[in-house]
């Protein structure tokens, strides 16, 4: 894990998205998408978001680039609070923080070729001169394993994977500090999900990059990841490094979601517990812990009381009574009637 400076600082993020009702269209309720979440980002370190789809890792994203207005907190970037730039200061330091989307179908601007959208965000952010502007988006487009000779080309001539590494040199071309991965290999095949992951590493020890990777998938994350802030319906419930978190999950939805992960060892027996009941709505959330409702393990106080974070570790704390209390030992865990094995 990288020991750099603090690049960026959330605290307290919340997303609320309203719920309009009635003949007037009050706003009846809301979506709890993102609820007051707080981690750190350091230079040149891959922190990745993961947990199921609607835990509000995505929101977290778009949140941070100021994509949706948030509800409540702060984020510091290099000392700077994103949330109360106007639009004009928030311009200028797009430069600085970039996202790759998941879809590289719906990102690109069918057009518009290749030279031209890079082109454009290299104008806004003022890099270059205009007269080496082809020289600079064929050096871009190289990086990235684009040729030259692609440049003048639309979207719709390149594969799903070309796309997404056009979409990954169009963040590159602006030299951003922060690029923020929304699930950025997730549409690909698999084996080209391996080199577009492969490519990511590479960009960013050769331009000392930071990545905030979003994703669903465990088994990508192993492979890039220097911290792991693992969130459920909202919250974070486990932020760890990721030795720590694949060797010893001190949460119970961390241990859920790592015996999901599919082996490539025939022989391996391997148990997966499989959670039943359905996430709850992020409108009416459960009291205590949020993951009580579908916990193998959960008992009473879970149900009642919040619980806060129990540093495992140096490099590890989970929110959970479980652990606090001593219940349960992931190095030899009870499989409690709560829980099928598949």
């Amino acid at each position: 894990m990288t020991d750099g400076k603090v690049l960026l600082e959330v605290q307290n993020l919340k997303q609320y998205f309203p719920i309009k009702g009635g003949i007037l269209g009050r706003t009846v309720n809301y979506v709890r998408a993102v609820d007051d979440i707080s981690f750190v980002v350091r230079e040149g370190e891959v922190l990745s978001l993961v947990g199921e789809s609607g835990c509000g890792k995505s929101t977290t994203g778009r949140s941070l680039m100021r994509l949706e207005k948030p509800n409540g907190g702060q984020a510091f970037f290099n000392g700077v609070d994103l949330f109360k730039l106007s639009k004009r200061e928030l311009r200028n330091l797009r430069g600085d923080i970039q996202i790759i989307f998941q879809d590289p179908y719906a990102s690109l601007n069918p057009r518009r070729t290749v030279y031209q959208t890079i082109d454009e965000a290299m104008t806004i952010q003022k890099i270059g001169e205009r007269a080496n502007r082809r020289r600079d988006v064929a050096e871009v487009l190289q990086a990235v394993g684009i040729g030259e000779h692609q440049m003048d080309l639309y979207p719709h001539q390149f594969s799903g994977g070309q796309r997404q590494r056009i979409g990954i040199a169009r963040a590159l071309s602006v030299k951003p500090k922060l690029i923020i991965c929304d699930e950025a290999v997730s549409a690909l095949d698999v084996s080209i999900q391996a080199q577009v992951l492969n490519l990511l590493m590479d960009l960013q020890r050769r331009f000392k990059l930071t990545y905030i990777f979003i994703s669903h998938d465990l088994g990508v994350v192993r492979h890039i990841s220097d911290k792991i802030v693992v969130m459920y319906l909202g919250e974070i419930v486990e932020v760890s490094d990721q030795k720590a978190l694949f060797n010893t999950p001190g949460h119970p939805y961390t241990y859920t979601l790592l015996t999901s992960i599919p082996s490539t060892n025939l022989d391996e027996k391997k148990e997966r517990i499989i959670l039943t009941g359905d996430v709850p709505s992020p409108v009416n959330p459960p009291a205590g812990c949020r993951f009580h409702t579908r916990c193998p393990w959960a008992y009473e106080r879970c149900s009642v009381e919040k619980p806060s974070f129990y540093q495992l570790g140096d490099a590890q704390s989970v929110a959970c009574h479980l652990l606090q209390d001593g219940r349960v030992d992931f190095k030899n865990l009870p499989f409690e009637n709560k829980a099928t094995k598949e």
